[in-house]
C-alpha cells in the first residue's frame, strides 16, 4: 500500500470539495473528518468515501451551497436542517449547538434532518471533551441491514459514539456501528477480491453468504450479533433506537426511506421525511458532580478494567478508544496507507476535477 502524509491528503480532499462547489471553510471542515478517520485507523470512513460523495454530486444529490439553519429549539434542544448537503457540515453545527446549550442548561440535545453521511460518529462526540462534557453522536444510514428475521434491508448500519473525559487517563471513546462491520468493510473486501466471514451478510433469499457484493444483488447486511442465536435482536434494537432518535424525532427519512449513499441506487419515490438524520448530545460533567472528582473516578474505572487478568493469548484488556488512539499516534508518525484501488479512485477524481494527484 502507498503511504501519504496527512497534509497532502487533507489538501487534496479540500481542493476536490472546492471544485465540487463547497466554500473553502466547508471543504476544510469536511476534509478534517475524512482525515480524522484515516488517523484513527477507520479507513472505511476515510478518503475512500470521497469517491462516493463525488458520484453523488455528479448525480445532483449533494447541495454544495447549503443554508444550514435551526428550525426549532428550546433552551436545551434544537432541530437543524442540513439543506441536503454533505453530512459533516450540519453535524459540526449541531454538536457545537449542543455544547453551547449544555453550558447553560447542563445538557444539550440536537436532532438533524435533510443531511447525508457524516463520516465517523466519534469525531463529533469527541468535540465535547475539551469542554469537560460527555459527548454523544449517532446517525441513521442507507437501508442495507435486515432486521432480525427479515429477508430485505430496512435499516442502516446506524453507528453511535460516546466520548467521556478522564483525568490522567486518555478519554473513553466508544464508536461503533450497530452491525458487525461497516459497509466500508464490504467495499474494501470486494476491492481486494476477498470473502467475508459468515455472520456479516445474507443473500436476497435471506440465506447466509460470504459474498462482499451481496448487497449489490438484493442481499442485506446483518445486525450486530449476526443471527438470532447470537443476539442479532440486540443489534436490531440498537439500530432501531438510533433510527428513531436520528430520523423519527428530527423529521428525516427513517428506515427503508433513507436515500442511498451509493449513486448507482435510485432514490425512492416514497419519503418519510427529508434526507438522512443525526442526533447529538452534550452533558456537562459538573451538572452531576465536580469535574475533577468525576475525572478521578473515571481514571479509577479505566485502571480497574485495564488491570483485569487478560484471557489467554491476549496481552491486555482494552479500553474503548485505546486502539484508535494508538493508531493515531502511529499513523501520524508513519503516514496514511491507502489501498491501490483507493488510490486509483482518487486519481480518477483528480483528473475529473483538473487536480494533480501525486502517486508515490
Amino acid at each position: 500500500m502507498e503511504k501519504f502524509s496527512y497534509s497532502y491528503l487533507f489538501d487534496f480532499s479540500s481542493r476536490v470539495l472546492q471544485r465540487m462547489g463547497f466554500s473553502e471553510e466547508h471543504a476544510a471542515e469536511s476534509a478534517r473528518v475524512f482525515l480524522a478517520a484515516e488517523l484513527r485507523g477507520i479507513s472505511t470512513h476515510g478518503v475512500i468515501r470521497l469517491a462516493d460523495y463525488y458520484k453523488l454530486w455528479e448525480a445532483g444529490r449533494i447541495n454544495t451551497t447549503p443554508d444550514i439553519r435551526i428550525t426549532h429549539e428550546s433552551p436545551s434542544t434544537a432541530v437543524i436542517d442540513g439543506d441536503g448537503t454533505i453530512g459533516m457540515l450540519p453535524a459540526i453545527r449541531a454538536m457545537n449547538t449542543a455544547i453551547t446549550k449544555a453550558r447553560t442548561a447542563g445538557t444539550g440535545w440536537v436532532a438533524v434532518r435533510n443531511s447525508s453521511n457524516f463520516g465517523i460518529a466519534g469525531y463529533y462526540a469527541m468535540m465535547a471533551l475539551a469542554h469537560d462534557m460527555i459527548g454523544f453522536a449517532c446517525t441513521n444510514a442507507s437501508p442495507l441491514v435486515a432486521p432480525t428475521f427479515s429477508a430485505i434491508p430496512m435499516l442502516g448500519t446506524n453507528p453511535m459514539a460516546v466520548a467521556i473525559p478522564a483525568g490522567q487517563q486518555p478519554p473513553f471513546v466508544a464508536d461503533f456501528a450497530t452491525t458487525p462491520v461497516t459497509r466500508g468493510k464490504f467495499t474494501i473486501a470486494a476491492k481486494k477480491g476477498e470473502k467475508l466471514s459468515f455472520g456479516y451478510a445474507q443473500d436476497a433469499e435471506g440465506k447466509p453468504t460470504d459474498d462482499p457484493t451481496a448487497i449489490e444483488h438484493g442481499g442485506s447486511m446483518l445486525p450486530l450479533g449476526g443471527d438470532r442465536e447470537h443476539g442479532s435482536h440486540k443489534g436490531y434494537c440498537l439500530g432501531a433506537i438510533v433510527d428513531i432518535l436520528s430520523a423519527v424525532l428530527s423529521g428525516a427519512n427513517f428506515g427503508p426511506f433513507v436515500p442511498p449513499m451509493m449513486s448507482y441506487l435510485p432514490l425512492l419515490e416514497q419519503k418519510s421525511g427529508e434526507g438522512w438524520g443525526h442526533f447529538f448530545g452534550a452533558m456537562r460533567v459538573d451538572a452531576f458532580m465536580p469535574a475533577d472528582e468525576f475525572k478521578t473516578r473515571m481514571d479509577f474505572w479505566m485502571e480497574t478494567m485495564r488491570n483485569a487478568r487478560p484471557a489467554k493469548g491476549n496481552e491486555k484488556v482494552l479500553i474503548p478508544g485505546e486502539p484508535e488512539r494508538e493508531n493515531e499516534e502511529r499513523i501520524s508518525r508513519e503516514g496514511i496507507a491507502l489501498l491501490p484501488q483507493v488510490v486509483d479512485d482518487l486519481v480518477i477524481i483528480a483528473k475529473k476535477s483538473g487536480i494533480n494527484f501525486e502517486e508515490n
